[in-house]
């Protein structure tokens, strides 16, 4: 399926938004949005953006571009922003980065916005932001060094230095929200509006 042929386009290479698609048997054509995030997020935060705005700003940013150049499909744009009492985490970029994120996020409550936004011919037409509330546990210091081991260069993948399907659950005591938005897509909300509009069956 090619990006000019494809009706359903996923704005992101984000495999495990590609893979949840999959596994739910939505079939999508992923393509690389080429935003610059670093840039765009430096315009937000300067504007005072929150980052529930951040993510659903991101999430359309994406889904427009693509859905530029792609005349009459679906396009899904997405992003997921970390929020610690109104502060956004991007992704570590160090173990030290990543030691200082948890270090922060050790014991207390943290919020993760997952948005997504459907553009179609530029335009969006659809759009949700779920949130996520996560609790840290008061987790040691060599239980720390021993997870950035385990982890390695993953912990610079996702926002947080965590992933919550793999080593990064045993970092929490308190899990609220749905799955789907805290792997990063609210897939449910997604999988019903697209059958509303016709493009998954009923």
């Amino acid at each position: 399926m090619t990006e000019a042929s494809a009706s359903l386009i996923l704005a992101s290479t984000s495999a495990t938004r590609a893979d949840m698609l999959a596994r739910a048997g939505i079939v999508v054509a992923s393509v690389p949005p080429r935003v610059d995030e670093e840039e765009a997020k430096v315009a937000l935060r300067a504007a005072g953006a929150s980052p529930r705005d951040q993510a659903d700003a991101l999430a359309e940013m994406k889904a427009r571009r693509v859905s530029a150049r792609a005349p009459g499909a679906l396009v899904i744009g997405a992003d997921q922003v970390l929020d610690l009492g109104g502060e956004a985490f991007d992704k570590p970029r160090t173990r030290e980065e990543a030691r200082d994120q948890l270090l922060r996020l050790r014991g207390g409550r943290h919020h993760l916005y997952s948005a997504a936004v459907v553009a179609r011919d530029g335009a969006p037409i659809w759009r949700h932001i779920a949130r996520a509330t996560l609790t840290m546990r008061a987790f040691s210091d060599p239980f720390l060094e021993r997870y950035l081991d385990e982890e390695g260069d993953a912990v610079f993948s996702t926002v947080g230095g965590y992933r919550i399907e793999a080593r990064g659950v045993q970092l929490f005591s308190r899990i609220e929200g749905d799955w789907f938005a805290i792997l990063g897509l609210p897939l449910l909300e997604l999988a019903a509006w697209l059958r509303v509009t016709g493009a998954l069956e009923e």
